[in-house]
């Protein structure tokens, strides 16, 4: 109890700063609400001169509430499209529909659905976009990004993954799939809940006990949310190069009879977003 109790004393006291920080992924922003997300992020590309840029991408629209993280579905590259570049312009394209949905009213589904129909590049991409309003965090989501949410240093939640076969996500774009596949749902959450939202990168890498001990190390350290999205992101990053890792990859590569072990090397995006009360 006592440990809990720091851990909460330690998420106000991060909240304390970032009320007082001037970025917008940082601030405060009061729209009447008692709950608020405080939210910040970390991406490391994987190495490839020919797309620095890399295959994720991700906003934060602290303004509304929202955040969202994207993949390129890498496989568009031997055809010569830049997977990266559905992800980002789709990630613009929600960040457009949001500024122009109803003050307060944010349905991610309607979202999405938006940033589908006028997103023009090539390729395809999965997506996963959370906004909070009141006490409810709405979620969509399609293939294999995703999050997890965590309460009392526990991980209460983790979303599914949409795969057709190993390693073959459900995907938007130039594909069969549209957002009517989406997972839609809605989840009560309290002050100190904190959630973590990314790419395949992270979690083929990361198994939830790791990522339940890097959020509550930070925690207990007063780590800012893009402390903490790059501490996480760093040891994705560390399991993704380590060919003897037991990772989530890994034992899902064995439930499909894989001979495969060790980390999966790839773009790795971490949007962390503290759920904070605030005094109206």
């Amino acid at each position: 109890m006592v440990i809990l109790m720091k851990r909460r004393y330690r998420l106000e006291k991060c909240f304390k700063f970032a009320s007082h920080e001037s970025s917008a992924v940082n601030s405060l922003i009061t729209c009447g609400r008692s709950l608020k997300m405080v939210a910040g992020s970390f991406y490391i590309p994987k190495r490839d001169e020919l797309k620095p840029l890399g295959d994720d991408a991700h906003f934060i629209c602290a303004e509304h509430q929202t955040i969202g993280v994207a993949d390129g579905v890498g496989g568009w590259a031997k055809k010569g499209v830049d997977p990266g570049e559905y992800a980002r312009e789709l990630m613009a394209n929600s960040v457009i529909s949001i500024k122009d949905q109803p003050e307060g009213l944010i349905d991610p589904m309607s979202v999405l659905n938006e940033a589908f129909l006028n997103t023009e590049a090539k390729g395809s991409s999965t997506a996963c976009i959370l906004t909070l309003a009141g006490n409810i965090l709405h979620t969509v989501n399609v293939g294999d990004s995703g999050f997890v949410l965590i309460r009392n240093g526990k991980i209460v939640y983790q979303s599914l993954v949409q795969q057709r076969r190993f390693n073959c996500p459900y995907q938007l774009g130039n594909t069969r799939d549209n957002p009517s596949i989406a997972q839609k749902l809605g989840i009560y959450v309290i002050p100190g809940d904190i959630v973590v939202a990314g790419t395949d990168g992270l979690f083929d890498n990361l198994h939830a006990s790791e990522i339940e001990e890097v959020v509550n190390r930070g925690l207990d350290e007063a780590h800012m949310p893009q402390q903490l999205a790059c501490s996480i992101a760093k040891l994705a990053l560390t399991t993704s190069l380590d060919s003897y890792a037991i990772s989530p990859f890994t034992k899902a590569a064995w439930e499909v009879g894989l001979d495969f072990v060790g980390g999966k090397i790839d773009d790795i995006t971490v949007v962390v977003a503290y759920i904070v009360s605030v005094v109206n």
